[in-house]
């Protein structure tokens, strides 16, 4: 059973919009000191709360669950004892991996990563029926929908789009921001003759060039699209392009060269600089080791 501390402090990160991996133990064969129905919350600076194994066991978790959050596939993580000596990268494809884990006593564990994260946001200014079709499509697909007047908005750094549909004044400032806080899709709804003229006004209040370069005008694939609903589409498909196309950050693992453990890399991860080099290892043993064999 969850502990009802971990069930209220994933409430918490959920309620805050942080990203988390609910890991569970679904199987435990002895001497491992976990046992099935442990869970813990792996956070995205690979803090681990909760219980599923000893320190050994939790590297290979928090390896995972990190690539987990990157790309929002769960994933089951086979624990084995060290056997053989090869350190083979397991293929997280098919939704589940086995490791060996060069530290563990003994037996095997196995543990589901279930990424827990927030649905990126789309902010649609305006109250046209394009702008409406926009927020009602959005909503069915993934997406975090919010309307937005002018510049009076807070933007989140996973914001998604922003896409100005409201043929007025207020769209000038919703652009600025958008474009100023790097929003991975700017798109204006308009033709390419008020595009242009929306983009000279924008130039004239200072916006650089290479900012104005990033709104998608007329917004949306060329879909030869009429009715608001069409036009909504159209611009969801580009919103779902740039969605998936956008390379998530990459988790940094290194192998420790002691016990031959992959280890995801963070602030705590014990590390020491050998000829010009960083090198990390997975506890503080290791590095121990590693010192007094290169002293």
């Amino acid at each position: 059973m969850i502990p009802a501390a971990l069930i209220r402090r994933a409430a918490e990160l959920a309620e805050a919009g942080e990203p988390y991996v609910h890991a569970t133990v679904v199987r435990a064969q002895r001497p491992t000191s976990a046992e099935a129905g442990d869970a813990a919350l792996v956070l995205a600076d690979g803090t681990i709360e909760g219980f599923v194994g000893g320190d050994c066991a939790e590297h290979s978790v928090r390896v995972y669950a990190l690539k987990a959050i990157e790309t929002g596939e769960p994933v089951l993580v086979r624990i084995l004892p060290f056997t053989d000596g090869t350190h083979e990268e397991p293929d997280v494809a098919s939704g589940a991996v086995t490791v060996q884990n060069a530290c563990l006593s003994g037996g095997a564990i196995e543990v589901f990563l279930e990424p827990v994260l927030r649905s990126p946001r789309l902010l649609v200014e305006g109250d046209t029926p394009i702008a409406r079709a926009l927020r009602a499509l959005g909503a069915q697909m993934d997406l975090s929908v919010a309307a937005i007047a002018g510049d009076d908005f807070e933007l989140r750094a996973d914001d998604l789009a922003v896409v100005a549909a409201g043929h007025g004044r207020d769209e000038l400032g919703a652009l600025r921001r958008a474009l100023e806080a790097d929003v991975p899709y700017v798109g204006l709804v308009a033709s390419r003759r008020r595009g242009d003229g929306v983009k000279a006004e924008l130039r004239g209040d200072g916006v650089p060039d290479e900012l104005l370069e990033r709104i998608d005008t007329p917004a949306g694939l060329d879909l030869g699209a009429r009715t608001p609903a069409e036009i909504a589409v159209s611009i969801l498909a580009r919103v779902v392009e740039v969605r998936r196309r956008r390379a998530p950050a990459v988790a940094v693992t290194a192998v420790d060269p002691v016990c031959g453990m992959t280890i995801a890399v963070t602030a705590t991860t014990p590390s020491l600089v050998h000829e010009g080099q960083t090198v990390h290892f997975c506890c503080e043993g290791c590095r121990d080791a590693f010192a007094r064999q290169h002293a």
